[in-house]
């Protein structure tokens, strides 16, 4: 795949149109490297407008490596509470003990000392370089990939290892050595804004004239992707046992939300009609929850534990069951 041509306009092109477009956004009011790190694990996965509020309250919280490495990991947990995927949490937990132990409590400027973090892939290194430390780092997440295949017109799937090297490659060789943060940020900005999944603005786009894909009439169906994979339907059958203003509950210990809170599983799937029913995605699943009125156990499993049925909002809890018992308890209050 060529390069686009022009690079120096669409440099110039992009950041001239972020300077009047861009978001006012928290994170981008600082150069903190701590906070731009922060900002990154959450920004995976999650939209901005969910992730404004528990970045404030994280920093109010959490304000440096050292607050976050010193703090216990349930604590952790429940902050992050919402926001889903809780293995960032803990990655960024454990990145904050080794930038404490490894640099003293400060970020190396260095791009591979980044990567080097727990849970820090090259897209985060070379936001958190570029933003941070305007380090001239490339960076492609789904934003940057749109736009990139889209000036590519780039028929390769763009999570096929074919297609990862060619947008790296681009985003590599676009990224400009004076003010690189303020480029990559307005190209990831170009893609939330303009370059959209579907119906691209293209007649808005400030680089629509370097656009292969615009050119071509292709834009519209790019970036190409390879064949969904099917989800997989699982069930959960779980168990409502309370007494004396009290919730048995019991802590994952897994790889799926380790160290999160949630309804006891039952070991057999219960006759009679649960009590409560939901479906949730997680990764390639498709979750049918069923809770189910049960009797408390005569001895607590290791993993088991009694909490206060008032006292739950500070307990990190995975978010289906936590709406579970919300609702479960709204239709015994009715």
């Amino acid at each position: 795949m060529a390069p686009t041509n022009n690079k120096n306009s669409i440099q110039r092109d992009i950041t001239a149109w972020f300077a009047k477009a861009k978001r006012e956004l928290p994170w981008r009011e600082t150069r903190d490297p701590y906070a731009i790190l922060v900002s990154e694990f959450m920004l995976q996965q999650t939209q901005v407008a969910t992730v404004i509020p528990y970045f404030e309250r994280w920093l109010a919280r959490f304000p440096d490596f050292a607050t976050l490495a010193a703090a216990g990991e349930q604590e952790v947990l429940s902050l992050w509470q919402g926001l889903g995927y809780y293995s960032r949490a803990r990655n960024l937990h454990r990145a904050a003990q080794s930038v404490v132990a490894l640099h003293g409590g400060s970020l190396p400027a260095e791009a591979a000392a980044i990567r080097a973090l727990p849970g820090v892939g090259r897209y985060t290194a070379g936001a958190v370089a570029s933003f941070a430390f305007d380090l001239p780092e490339p960076l492609v997440d789904a934003n940057v990939a749109r736009v990139l295949s889209r000036l590519l017109d780039l028929r390769e799937p763009i999570d096929s290892t074919r297609g990862q090297a060619a947008l790296w490659s681009e985003a590599t060789r676009l990224v400009p050595k004076k003010s690189p943060g303020l480029f990559n940020g307005a190209l990831m900005e170009l893609g939330a804004i303009l370059c959209v999944p579907r119906s691209p603005r293209c007649g808005e786009c400030p680089v629509r004239a370097h656009c292969r894909g615009h050119a071509a009439g292709t834009a519209a169906n790019l970036p190409a992707k390879k064949p969904r994979q099917k989800r997989a339907e699982l069930v959960e059958h779980c168990g409502w046992i309370t007494g004396k203003g009290r919730i048995l509950l019991e802590i994952q210990t897994g790889a799926r939300w380790n160290g999160m809170w949630k309804l006891p599983q039952l070991a057999a799937t219960p006759k009679g009609i649960p009590i409560f029913s939901s479906e949730y995605p997680f990764t390639h699943h498709r979750v049918s929850l069923h809770v189910h009125k049960a009797p408390a156990p005569v001895k607590l499993a290791a993993q088991q534990a009694w909490h206060l049925l008032d006292s739950l909002d500070a307990l990190p809890m995975t978010a289906p069951h936590r709406r579970a018992i919300i609702e479960i308890r709204r239709a015994q209050s009715s």
